[in-house]
């Protein structure tokens, strides 16, 4: 979670820091800190809240620098406080910031009050600043320090120290969290993502688990775990600077719920050919993996979590192959039973979510026919460390509420689906069907970007309840669960998915005058089943909103409110679709209850610890 950023140069780093820490504030906006190392000195500074409230009090106290580093918290160890801010430091020598979790800082910390070191804070943190300090004094190599320091933790964590001895170096060591070494010109920086060092440099080296770096103004030396130095390949990154800025757009989050039909476009983009999905698409040998893959086996967190249980719905129906759908957090943590050919997935917006990493990383023991992950950043560690990968093609995602990830995500899948289904019997002509529905999605989502206004008004029934409950029956269930989701994310409205069957089943209990319910309602074999459990809420005094296809049947009369999607949407385009006004009704409830929609409380947007 936690945003670092780092910088070695000639020129004031300060700017750089905090532009490279506004563009990290998804990952976390307890607090912000910065610590600048000038003529032999460490200054440091930081404040609880938002960047917003760092810059404020270097604009009251300016200071200046060529090496220095930053960080935005999302509190683990330790309240929001000024206290437990990084950067931490042990003396005026030290400082250091971090991302990550160490389990075993209790230990180290009762070790190193026995040789009389104080702490100032609750934080993990702490204790690895001390630590490395403890070892700088036995020796004049501050990467020696850092290297036995790392030794002794466990946990997942990258590192970056700076020593007031040490001018114009940082010392960076990653385990189990992401980070990135920008390269320029006579200066180098380190950042927790690509999207932070984009107004400095397009050029990149990406760490291994285990690597320490050695991070100096012309230089950077890398080690493997094993003490080796080694080379890191540089790459380039295609994003553009402002690709991650709001243009007119009031939130992030309502920028990306519109940029969805490009979104979904680039999804598409080079992956069909005359009206066939490419297997090459999935990467190098892709067509080896799917001729052996006899089931599936999908692992994610969240949003991610719901595109995989749509995707379950598609793959047994149309390839007629058993697709077990979990929880990351849960699939870890049992002894799983794999069948012969079962494909393992991972969905993950970031390709970092510590525990869909942590399965990934166990999957690989346990007989799967290979690891195929879907992912939005291609320099993420889920990425680099799978089989096989399909990038979602989505662009930064800034709001923490997930939109264009998820839709894209679906689209992903359901090219999996196909390429899947194809060896499964799946005839050309019914290919060709399929992938002219998913290619009339980007038009079809503008169209149901039509709404927006109309669900503006629909909004205000919303913004004095503390309850909502979402319905939906078979592949629409998740997308219920999805709506859900994010209604609760950002309005801080309790909301509920249920599979509409089940509202006998407890739910029905809690429906009155003061609970809306909200429903998807696309013409398709279950429509009327839904229809029945609908008339069971509004019998009870439920209000019901119903996003209904212009096809069926469902009169307008006191407490049922419908809102028609765009003609014409087919069952494997409507998971999809349906998706897009869940996503602006929770926005425009946001809106009115004036929450802070893009950073919403208690939350960040890649979660890279436990």
């Amino acid at each position: 979670m936690c945003g670092i950023v780092g910088a070695v140069a000639e020129r004031n780093v300060v700017p750089i820091l905090i532009e490279g820490l506004r563009r990290l504030e998804y990952r976390g906006y307890d607090s912000a800190g910065m610590a600048i190392l000038a003529d032999g000195n460490i200054s440091r500074v930081r404040r609880v809240g938002k960047v917003v409230q760092l810059q404020k009090a270097l604009e009251k106290t300016p200071t200046s620098g060529g090496t220095g580093i930053s960080h935005t918290r999302w509190a683990t160890h330790g309240a929001p406080n000024e206290a437990n801010a990084h950067p931490h430091m042990s003396g005026s020598n030290i400082a250091i910031i971090h991302n990550g979790i160490i389990e075993n800082y209790e230990e180290l910390r009762e070790d190193l009050k026995k040789n009389g070191y104080e702490f100032t804070s609750d934080t993990d943190t702490e204790v690895v600043a001390h630590r490395v300090d403890l070892h700088r004094k036995k020796s004049d190599d501050i990467v020696e320090a850092v290297r036995k320091t790392v030794a002794e933790l466990e946990g997942a964590y990258a590192l970056v120290v700076m020593s007031a001895d040490d001018p114009e170096k940082l010392v960076l060591a990653r385990q189990g969290c992401p980070v990135v070494i920008g390269l320029g010109i006579d200066e180098n920086f380190i950042a927790s993502d690509v999207a932070a060092l984009l107004p400095v440099t397009r050029k990149f080296q990406f760490l291994d688990e285990g690597d320490v770096a050695l991070v100096e103004r012309k230089n950077v030396t890398i080690w493997d775990e094993n003490g080796n130095a080694v080379e890191r390949a540089v790459k380039e990154s295609e994003l553009s600077a402002d690709a991650a800025e709001r243009g007119n757009f009031r939130h992030f989050m309502q920028k990306e719920i519109h940029e969805q039909p490009e979104a979904v476009a680039r999804a598409l983009s080079e992956r069909i050919v005359n009206g066939k999905v490419l297997d090459a698409a999935f990467g190098p040998n892709a067509n080896e993996v799917l001729d052996k893959t006899k089931g599936v086996h999908i692992i994610a967190c969240g949003t991610s979590y719901h595109a995989g249980l749509v995707a379950r719905y598609w793959i047994e129906q149309m390839c007629r192959i058993p697709c077990m759908v979990e929880i990351a957090s849960e699939y870890r943590y049992r002894s799983p039973v794999v069948s012969d050919g079962t494909l393992f997935v991972t969905i993950s917006q970031s390709g970092e979510t510590a525990d869909t990493l942590a399965a990934l990383r166990m999957a690989k023991n346990l007989g799967y026919v290979a690891t195929l992950t879907i992912c939005n950043v291609p320099e993420s560690s889920m990425v680099r460390e799978s089989e096989l990968a399909m990038m979602t093609n989505a662009g930064p995602e800034i709001g923490v509420a997930s939109t264009k990830a998820f839709t894209t995500q679906l689209t992903v899948l359901a090219l999996l689906t196909i390429v899947i289904a194809r060896r499964m019997g799946l005839e050309e002509k019914q290919e060709r069907a399929l992938v002219t529905q998913l290619t009339d999605l980007p038009g079809l989502i503008q169209q149901t970007l039509v709404m927006d206004s109309s669900i503006e008004l629909l909004a205000k029934h919303f913004a004095d309840k503390h309850h909502a409950l979402f319905l939906g029956r078979g592949v629409q269930n998740p997308v219920a669960m999805e709506g859900a989701l994010k209604l609760k994310e950002i309005s801080y409205i309790h909301a509920e998915a249920y599979a509409a069957g089940e509202l006998k089943h407890g739910p029905l209990a809690l429906v009155d005058e003061d609970m809306p319910v909200v429903a998807v309602a696309p013409d398709d074999e279950l429509f009327k089943k839904l229809k029945s459990n609908l008339q069971e809420v509004r019998a009870r005094g439920g209000e019901l909103y119903v996003f209904a296809d212009p096809r069926v049947q469902f009169g307008e009369r006191q407490g049922i409110h419908t809102m028609r999607m765009p003609a014409l949407i087919q069952d494997f385009q409507a998971p999809i679709l349906y998706t897009v006004p869940l996503q602006l009704l929770a926005y425009h409830v946001a809106v009115l209850k004036g929450t802070d929609i893009d950073q919403p409380r208690n939350l960040a947007k890649s979660v890279t610890v436990e």
